[in-house]
């Protein structure tokens, strides 16, 4: 059992013939009471501080695991992100592809349709020439058949019929 301060205070030394100094002793012991109360409260204060410091230990290692866990659900988040990203950029493209695809259909149609319609109106403005092109040449024809008696004949007729009218 280890030794304390009152041990030390109450300690009796027996006399003997050529003893030593009983004041020496006494100042000696007084010395090593005072000493060993300092290191008994040094002890004291430094178990607290060790006891302390495990409890502020095992905070951060509480903190250590919490911010591993942490770090795993975030990796976990992000690499959950990046793939639902992937996914939705893979949707977007197909759907701008099919969109693309429906465009361009439709913009050939559409390009199809005018070239029917450019050739539609080429075919009638060709027929429109070859009638208007006989149709001149009709008159001109006529023009220069001379047979302009049967037409004023005919003129002269039309103006007495309107003069006895009387109009």
């Amino acid at each position: 059992m280890p030794l304390s301060p009152i041990d030390i205070h109450n300690k009796e030394f027996g006399r003997s013939f050529r003893g030593y100094n009983e004041d020496e002793v006494d100042d000696f012991l007084e010395r090593v009471i005072q000493d060993y109360e300092g290191l008994i409260r040094t002890n004291k204060q430094l178990e607290e501080e060790i006891q302390m410091l495990k409890d502020k230990l095992e905070h951060y290692d509480s903190l250590e695991d919490s911010l591993g866990k942490s770090i795993l659900v975030a990796q976990e988040m992000a690499e959950e992100v990046k793939s639902n990203a992937r996914k939705e950029a893979e949707l977007i493209i197909r759907d701008a592809e099919k969109n693309a695809d429906k465009i361009v259909s439709e913009a050939l149609n559409k390009s199809r349709k005018t070239a029917l319609d450019v050739e539609e109106m080429q075919k009638h403005a060709a027929v429109f020439r070859a009638r208007f092109r006989s149709l001149v040449q009709a008159q001109l024809e006529m023009l220069d058949s001379g047979d302009w008696g049967a037409f004023d004949k005919d003129l002269a007729l039309r103006a007495a019929s309107v003069a006895q009218s009387g109009i």
